[in-house]
Formats: structure tokens, sequence, C-alpha cells
């Protein structure tokens, strides 16, 4: 990493203490480090409801003190009669900012053209958490700081041929650090904020009458904000992480740049290394799906965090599961049916 500038690395691995081993405050100092803000979701309104095929849904809108008002939807069984365990889905980055909760979950119109290429590219043309509320839960779906209902009005980039979404995105992505910046500024990170926001999603949605339990689960991005959620909130029931997890210390310069500012809050490593943060739940249920041909993260990365990890879990049997599936960036058809089946089987033997 580094090119020439190399020795950086162990000079601050050596003087600032990198990666130590985590111990059992680590929540509490992740807490600190991100700067995790008191929000929750206040002034919630029901804007719509509807039914499509199967199942019930909700458009619900609230506010966290600061900004657009939080769209979300609450995907359900049309017919569930009784009380159903939760689940927290949480969008992925994908480089969209433009749709954030619609990238996963169909509400009561068509989803946009940009919106279906992305489902069709990285998660087999399914909507996966309506698919997941087929399989008996209640899925919330919410948008978050920058992204869908909470973006930030900004000039568009320049190309005529573009679409107003595509442009947004181009312009959001080069906006991202000027937000990370000014939330470092602010004491906190943009990992802070996000996990704040999402924190706030999961309390309402417990907060639900009828519901058991919070899970939460996402892909990429949104597997990161899972098992920051996971790690902060000792409520959430079963994390599922996707094409999300691996050590820091195998990054290399393709793989630092290839990443959004949410994997990267100052600080964190000075904590744990980032399997560390993820195993920080134990003995709560977790599931980490390693997409084996990931270009965005090192081979040897993934496999070591799978070996820490299951290292953390050993006083926990059962309760860690690692799969690799020889897939790209993706959370394909199959990983999906492993997850929902995984998920299912937790939430029935009550761990």
């Amino acid at each position: 990493m580094l090119g020439e500038f190399a020795g950086l690395a162990g000079i601050a691995a050596q003087d600032r203490g990198l990666f130590p081993a985590p111990g059992p405050d680590l929540p509490a100092r992740l807490r600190d480090a991100l700067g995790v803000l008191e929000l929750r979701a206040r002034d919630v309104r029901v804007e719509g409801r509807w039914t499509a095929g199967d199942l019930a849904g909700e458009e619900l809108s609230w506010t966290v003190g600061f900004g657009p008002r939080t769209r979300a939807f609450l995907l359900r069984p049309r017919d569930a009669a009784g009380p159903l365990p939760g689940v927290v889905a949480l969008h992925c980055h994908a480089g969209m900012k433009w749709a954030g909760k619609d990238k996963i979950a169909d509400g009561p119109g068509p989803p946009a053209p940009e919106v279906v290429r992305l489902r069709r590219e990285i998660q087999g043309g399914r909507a996966y958490a309506n698919e997941l509320a087929r399989r008996g839960f209640a899925v919330l779906c919410h948008d978050v700081l920058a992204w869908g209902s909470r973006r930030f009005p900004m000039p568009l980039a320049p190309g005529p041929d573009a679409t107003e979404p595509d442009r947004y995105d181009r312009a959001a992505r080069d906006h991202e650090h000027v937000l990370a910046k000014a939330c470092t500024l602010l004491g906190t990170s943009f990992a802070g904020v996000l996990a704040s926001e999402d924190l706030a999603a999961a309390a309402y949605l417990r907060s639900r009458p009828g519901i058991t339990s919070v899970s939460a689960i996402g892909l990429s991005g949104g597997g990161v904000r899972a098992a920051l959620l996971g790690a902060l909130a000792p409520g959430i029931a079963a994390v599922i992480a996707v094409a999300a997890v691996s050590s820091f210390r195998d990054f290399r310069d393709e793989h630092v740049a290839a990443h959004s500012w949410m994997l990267f809050p100052p600080g964190l490593t000075r904590l744990a290394d980032w399997p560390g943060v993820v195993a920080s739940r134990v003995p709560r249920p977790l599931l980490v799906l390693y997409a084996a041909a990931d270009p965005l993260f090192p081979a040897e990365g993934m496999r070591r965090a799978h070996r820490e990890i299951t290292e953390a879990y050993r006083t926990a049997p059962g309760r860690y599961t690692g799969a690799f599936f020889d897939a790209p960036h993706v959370f394909d058809i199959p990983m999906q049916e492993a997850a929902f089946a995984w998920l299912t089987g937790i939430i029935s033997r009550g761990r």
C-alpha cells in the first residue's frame, strides 16, 4: 500500500498500536470512536398503505431532528395474523445515492430503471426485502443521510446524455468526502451518523406492536451498517453481513480506493481490525457471506476474517456461520436463499 511511501504503514502500526485484540469493552469504545448520536424516530407518520400479491406494505416517514424527513417501507405477509419477527434491511452504497431503500424494496409503484439495472447487476434482479417479507418477517427499509429521501440538494454533474439520477450520483460521489470531513469536525463520523440513524430505525421497529424480535441484514455498505448495528445494539437478535467483511490489514491500494468513507471512520483501527468489530456481538447469532471473487476485498483478508471471527465465537458454538460463495460483489439468489434459510432457522429456534 502507498507505493514508495509504504513504510508509513509499519511506522503507524508500531507508533499508534493498530489492530489490537478487541476486549469486552469494544462496543462501548466503538460507540465513542464513531461518535454515535442519540437519535430517535420522531413524529412517525403513515404516508400510505398498499397490498401487492401476498404482501402488505406501509410507507412511513419520520424525523431524526435534522434534514429532510426519512422515508421508509414496512413490508409484511398480507395474511399474517399474529406477531412477526422483524428485520431492518439496510440498503447498499453501490455508488447510487439517488435511491436508498428502493434498491432493495418494492413500494407501491414500479422501480426506477436505474434501480432495476442495479438489482439485475448485484441482487439477482430481486427486491430482496420483499422476498424476505414473504418468508414470514416484518421488514423495515429506510433511507439514511445522503440517500433517497435524505439526499443533499446540490448542483448536478454535467452530462446532457445522462439521466438525472446518474448525474446526481456522480455529484454525490464527489461530495462524500466533504460530508465525511463535516461529520469529523462535528465530533462524529460519516459511519457514526449512519449508525445513529440505523439505531433509531431499529428502535422504532422494536416499538411496533406485534414485533417479536429485530434482526439486521445488508449487502456491501448495507452489510457494514448491519455489522455496526449488531455491535452497537445488544437487542439485535441476528445479523447478516453480505460481501462486507475482510481484515483491514490485508487491504491494498485498490481496496482502499474502492470503498466509501462509511468503512473508514477515524480511529477505528486503534480499537480493532474490522473482523473484531463484526465479532464483537458474540455470542449473539451472526452470519457472514463472503463473495470469494469479490474485487473489493482481498481474498486473504476474507479468509483471515473468517478465522478470527470463528475464534471469537469459539465459546458460542453454532452462533457464527461463515459461508464462501464463488461470486463477485453481489447478493445473488443462491446467497439470498442461504441467508433467508439461516435467519428463519435462527429465529424459529429462538437463538
